[in-house]
């Protein structure tokens, strides 16, 4: 574990676990890295060094007044990657993490990327307008930002109590431990870093950055996402990126991470398995 610093002298955190290949995990809004802490442990037990930061503002990263929007958040997994000197990367992004990968090749291109893995993500564009209409209306994200400034504490609980995991769908059996860890990784993100990142996940639009990824691609949605409908958000990505593979889990909600840690872990190992299998034979990999 360790720090980065950024241009504008922002700490990053990250956690850097395991060697081989690169696998760069972002994490999902108000959320930091411990979030992917089941797929870390996996597949850094199975060859893969596996990178995951906290975006500032959340985690154990910087609480900064500024650049809580994509550009930024783009740029600071830029700097992550350059710090670390991170080549032939895997980089995978879950929810809000998902557009700070696609802005990433947008903004920085693949020249350290070997493949792309969107899971239960934000791209192309959630917020509903003129050349969107099938986009979520503002009015949810005006509610989400209302509960903010309300009662942060209690808008994490309700939505670990229910869409985020499903846990509000008949038969759910989503442990009050998981629930739990939602609300405490929302409480540790800054105040203003959480209520600003609610216009950056929803009123970006990420169609060029899709546009932009020349490198294998792997789309993973539940198609019963409460918070990403799957036709805004996977479905529409994987029409977007060129030879995309889509992989959707029947039934499934936003939280996959945990709700399907199992499953997404032996997906992300067999995509990353595709690529190595292409690789001539190194001592890296051996």
């Amino acid at each position: 574990m360790g720090y980065v610093t950024t241009d504008d002298g922002t700490r990053i955190f990250y956690k850097d676990w395991g060697s081989g290949r690169p696998v760069v995990l972002s994490h999902g809004w108000p959320l930091n890295a411990d979030s992917w802490d089941a797929q870390a442990l996996f597949l850094a037990s199975r060859g893969y060094r596996v990178v995951a930061h906290d975006r500032r503002g959340h985690g154990r990263s910087d609480q900064t007044w500024h650049g809580n929007e994509m550009d930024t958040y783009a740029d600071d997994l830029a700097a992550v990657l350059d710090a670390l000197d991170l080549r032939e990367a895997t980089l995978v992004g879950f929810s809000t993490g998902g557009g700070e990968v696609v802005r990433y090749v947008g903004r920085h291109g693949t020249d350290r990327v070997a493949q792309v893995v969107l899971v239960s993500a934000v791209p192309p564009f959630m917020l509903r307008t003129d050349d969107n209409p099938g986009g979520v209306p503002v009015e949810v994200f005006d509610g989400i930002r209302a509960g903010s400034l309300a009662d942060r504490s209690q808008l994490y609980q309700d939505l670990a109590d229910g869409p985020f995991f499903g846990n509000n769908r008949p038969g759910a059996d989503v442990s009050q431990s998981i629930r739990d860890a939602f609300w405490l990784q929302g409480m540790q993100s800054g105040h203003r870093n959480a209520y600003e990142c609610v216009a950056a996940f929803s009123a970006t639009d990420f169609r060029a950055d899709l546009d932009a990824v020349d490198v294998p691609a792997l789309v993973i949605h539940g198609d019963d996402d409460q918070v990403v409908p799957f036709d805004v958000g996977g479905k529409a990505s994987a029409d977007r990126i060129k030879g995309a593979t889509l992989t959707v889990y029947p039934g499934a909600p936003h939280g996959i991470t945990d709700t399907h840690k199992e499953q997404l872990g032996d997906d992300l190992l067999a995509f990353l398995r595709s690529h190595d299998s292409d690789r001539a034979p190194t001592e890296e990999n051996r």
